[in-house]
């Protein structure tokens, strides 16, 4: 699949994705591309969230590819038993946060619990050994559960412009490879 055969649906996380986030950088880059707005970006809902995926994928003209970012994985995956069949081509996931940690802020922790069904679509769980916010053995569990193909991303931390990863080449690449699966 090439990405002008799809609506790449951006869902980034919890206070939304700046201009120097990998995730702007590839809207911007990508024609088909386009965010997928939340009511409250700093008081996030998890129905709301869900509600706001499942709205964007009914509203695509083409499959749609899902490209998420931390707390707009969960919303993603808590969305996935209520796409239409067939409407969604895949996700690319990265940087999921385990809110189920006790230390998670109450604001996040709404979203728990995680689901760990099988995702009715190919997908990919891009993680890193040193994220504060899940530990790698973690992510690779929910990874197992959803049959998503888990990607160790390294020492890099969040995967965000805090971490580094502002244009993030290699993650585009690995983005570019996995449309070729699809």
């Amino acid at each position: 699949m090439k990405s002008a055969d799809c609506d790449i649906l951006v869902v980034p996380g919890y206070t939304n994705s700046g201009p120097d986030h990998w995730q702007s950088r590839w809207q911007e880059r990508l024609s088909t591309a386009r965010r997928v707005d939340q009511a409250s970006w700093d008081h996030p809902e998890p129905e709301a969230w869900r509600d706001a995926v499942i709205a964007a994928v009914q509203a695509a003209n083409r499959p749609a590819l899902l490209v998420a970012h931390s707390l707009g994985v969960i919303a993603c995956v808590q969305a996935a038993p209520y796409l239409p069949e067939g409407a969604v081509a895949g996700a690319f996931l990265v940087a999921l946060p385990d809110i189920e940690r006790p230390d998670t802020p109450a604001v996040l922790r709404s979203f728990a619990p995680i689901p760990r069904e099988p995702l009715p679509f190919p997908a990919v769980l891009v993680t890193s050994r040193t994220d504060p916010y899940t530990s790698y053995d973690r992510a690779g569990e929910f990874a197992a559960a959803w049959g998503a193909e888990l990607v160790d991303a390294g020492e890099s931390g969040h995967l965000n412009s805090e971490s580094g990863h502002g244009p993030w080449p290699e993650g585009l690449m690995r983005f570019a490879g996995f449309l070729r699966t699809l």
